[in-house]
């Protein structure tokens, strides 16, 4: 693990964001909220949540980070067949919270697609990616639209 003693603590924040594609009558459930599972964004919210606070139990290697805030946010696009998800993680830390901006959309993703597999089995998790970062010696770094 890297010694972060000396580092000095500022405000850390991060945001990340992946994709689900999946068939219609699947989109269209979880929009309504009719899926036979229940509510999937709101279960996907809390799992997220609580993915980012287990992040250093996960990720090997990643340091416990005193977590202000999580946020996590899902765009459903119906006529596309996707639901984007972005998760906002804020620190005040001596070190970055990407690792668990990152966990957070992932688990949200993983969690969507448990409680749409039973309508489409072939869903898929997109683009898993760091959006932007803030705070620390480095400061701001935003990804540049590909």
């Amino acid at each position: 693990m890297i010694d972060i003693s000396s580092k000095r603590r500022t405000e850390r924040r991060a945001v990340a964001r992946c994709r689900l594609r999946m068939c219609e009558e699947a989109i269209r459930a979880l929009a309504a909220g009719t899926l036979p599972k229940g509510d999937a964004l709101a279960a996907a919210r809390i799992a997220g949540i609580l993915g980012a606070k287990r992040t250093p139990d996960l990720i090997p290697l990643c340091h416990v980070i005193p977590l202000s805030s999580i946020s996590i946010d899902f765009r459903v696009a119906v006529e596309r067949g996707e639901v984007e998800i972005e998760a906002v993680a804020h620190a005040h830390a001596p070190t970055g919270v990407e690792m668990e901006a990152l966990t957070a959309a992932a688990i949200a993703a993983l969690t969507v697609y448990d409680m749409c597999k039973s309508i489409d089995p072939g869903a898929e998790i997109l683009q898993l990616c760091l959006v932007r970062k803030s705070g620390g010696e480095s400061g701001l770094w935003q990804r540049e639209e590909r």
